[in-house]
């Protein structure tokens, strides 16, 4: 096997891949510390690991790590930042972020989908993989039964009485897996007196292409379709139906870990879904929105079959994923982001579409995925309510705590399928990011993932993962983008208009300088029609520029889609999305436009969408 100074390439219809030159030796070190062998998806030509899956996210700012090299920030309690240590991040989320399930504000303007989407959009340009060791690389013990930081662990402080801490004096914490060749691995490749600051992967691919939907690699698309039919179709779950719509498939590993419905009888099962994203099953809500683009994805495929008989199925399997794919742009760029960050951040970050830019690295950054696009996290609501067709409560269907739909898809097979629940999505208010209700308990005392046996602070994990990450901090993250440093109390009130909340921040951090960028972003006062402050604003305003201009396959770019194409897609919506694909008849005609039933709803019939035609071929047998 004969890897040295060889370039491979693997080359699909809207793919190039890339594995730059390498000896054996350094191929042979990439096996055993990743596992197996990724390939890496980009679409620049000149570029090929731009915005590619499996390489390290963007760094905007140098990294900011406790010994230049790797050790995140709070790892040594010695360690002093203008003058004072840093605050342990747990105590951050109790004497700041924590807020009581009964103290919520809901939002006034937009509904509860809104922070769905965010969720969906998020998992289809991020993923950081944490490290795939559970125990100390130095003495082998178990990072849930140790309060040592030794890698991978670095475990998050509390006290004694904390409920969270189950008789331990920390919760585990896994930091995320450094790239190859980065931080405490660089001495594997080669010159040891060159420091190699630690960066962390991104598993997908950065861009807006469905991933969701359809995987980042080749093993998981395949996975995903159903490669005996004609129609190009994604596969679909065997077992169980919606009223006659699809479920996603259930995944590969039997037993899966997903909850289980503690009154099932003996042996009947759900597991956890299969999807382009391995955390389609987290919550209820975000397993409902990968269903509704399953199901979006075989009916426009079986259409594209009706009007084009001539077209083999894996013709039909590409198209379909092309609109699939530009539909998630143009419901991001045009209906959700100008929500978040506010139409004076959009023009000024983000503006018209002149075309692709080869220049622009589309790579999600460090910050974007690490900080500021966990914005959302503030806006969940602790309550889950599913809604009958005329938008009221079921006494069949009770609302539920959030706890109670983690990792739990036999929630939706059983309970109602869809509909429900997403009537209660789209007639429900988001809840609003307010600068004393940040994050509910749901989320900072009974939070539940498959990796962890107790339950965790969704809080503190951002907190950490930031400092884990090596992210600056809040100020020199203002400067990047242009506003005003914060040197002292005075000046922080005048971003964040409660003097309690500033008091409380100065209380733990001390000094501006020392805010971690995740918690001073989320505190900022909101730009004029935004859910975001500017510092957040000019950060996702960014990375979505990026990710559209540096994108040659975006929707709007020459030669993608025809012009009659392009005018059939701006016709669609996440309302038609849901119209198409649910039982449900009534929508708003915005699904992200919080409305009161029945007065700002309107009937499926008179939400527009695409005419299909605009893609049909005329054929003519013995024609080329």
């Amino acid at each position: 096997m004969i890897f040295r100074e060889k370039q491979v390439f693997v080359r699909k219809k809207y793919t190039a891949v890339k594995i730059g030159k390498a000896s054996t030796r350094e191929v042979l070190l990439l096996l055993l510390l990743l596992g197996d062998f990724k390939f890496c998806f980009s679409f620049h030509r000149q570029h090929p690991r731009w915005g590619a899956s499996n390489t390290a996210l963007a760094r905007w700012l140098p990294a900011a790590y406790e010994d230049g090299l790797s050790q995140p920030r709070g790892w040594d309690p010695s360690v002093r930042y203008n003058g004072f240590p840093l605050p342990s991040v747990r105590e951050v989320t109790r004497k700041i972020i924590h807020a009581p399930n009964e103290a919520v504000t809901e939002d006034s303007l937009y509904s509860d989908i809104i922070m769905v989407w965010g969720q969906y959009i998020d998992h289809d340009i991020s993923f950081t993989p944490q490290s795939t060791s559970r125990t100390t690389f130095l003495s082998g013990m178990e990072c849930q039964m140790t309060c040592e930081k030794q890698n991978p662990c670095f475990p998050i402080k509390v006290t004694t009485n904390d409920t969270l801490s189950a008789g331990m004096d920390c919760l585990p914490f896994y930091r995320s897996s450094p790239a190859c060749g980065t931080g405490d691995r660089a001495i594997l490749f080669g010159n040891t007196s060159v420091l190699n600051t630690r960066q962390q992967i991104n598993g997908l691919t950065s861009f807006l292409d469905a991933s969701t939907v359809y995987g980042s690699t080749p093993a998981v698309e395949n996975k995903l379709r159903n490669l005996t039919s004609k129609e190009g179709l994604l596969r679909v779950n065997l077992k169980y139906n919606d009223n006659h719509r699809e479920y996603l498939p259930f995944t590969d590993q039997i037993p899966s870990p997903c909850a289980q419905d503690s009154s099932a009888s003996g042996g009947e099962r759900v597991e956890c879904f299969l999807a382009g994203d391995s955390r389609s099953s987290e919550v209820t809500s975000l397993a409902a929105m990968h269903t509704l683009w399953l199901r979006e994805h075989n009916r426009l495929a079986r259409a594209l079959k009706r009007i084009n008989g001539h077209w083999s199925a894996e013709t039909v399997y590409q198209e379909t994923r092309k609109i699939v794919g530009a539909l998630h742009q143009i419901i991001t760029l045009r209906d959700y982001i100008p929500k978040i960050i506010g139409p004076d951040a959009f023009n000024l970050y983000i503006g018209l579409y002149t075309g692709y830019d080869p220049t622009m690295n589309p790579t999600v950054s460090n910050v974007f995925s690490t900080a500021a696009f966990r914005f959302g996290h503030a806006t969940i609501q602790p309550i889950v309510r599913r809604l009958n067709a005329q938008y009221l409560d079921d006494p069949e269907l009770p609302n539920l705590h959030l706890h109670q739909v983690f990792f739990s898809p036999w929630r939706l097979i059983k309970e109602g399928g869809l509909d429900p629940l997403i009537r209660g999505l789209l007639a429900h208010p988001a809840k609003l990011q307010v600068q004393d209700q940040l994050l509910n308990e749901e989320l900072t005392e009974k939070l539940f993932v498959l990796s962890n046996n107790g339950s965790l602070d969704l809080s503190s994990l951002n907190l950490q993962r930031g400092r884990d990450h090596g992210l600056p901090g809040y100020n020199e993250w203002r400067e990047f983008c242009g506003l005003p440093k914060l040197e002292n109390h005075a000046d922080l009130n005048t971003v964040i208009t409660n003097p309690n909340v500033t008091e409380k921040i100065m209380e733990l951090y001390h000094n501006p300088n020392n805010i971690d960028v995740w918690l001073g972003g989320l505190m900022e006062d909101f730009l004029p029609g935004a859910r975001t402050g500017p510092l957040f604003a000019c950060i996702i305003g960014k990375q979505m520029k990026a990710l559209r201009d540096g994108d040659r396959f975006w929707w709007e770019n020459d030669d993608v889609f025809t012009e009659a194409q392009k005018q059939e897609l701006k016709k669609h919506s996440l309302s038609r999305v849901i119209c198409d694909n649910t039982g449900i008849s009534e929508v708003p005609a915005d699904a992200f436009q919080l409305g009161k039933f029945p007065q700002d709803f309107k009937h499926c019939n008179n939400i527009p969408g695409m005419n299909l035609e605009a893609w049909q071929e005329f054929y003519q047998e013995g024609n080329l």
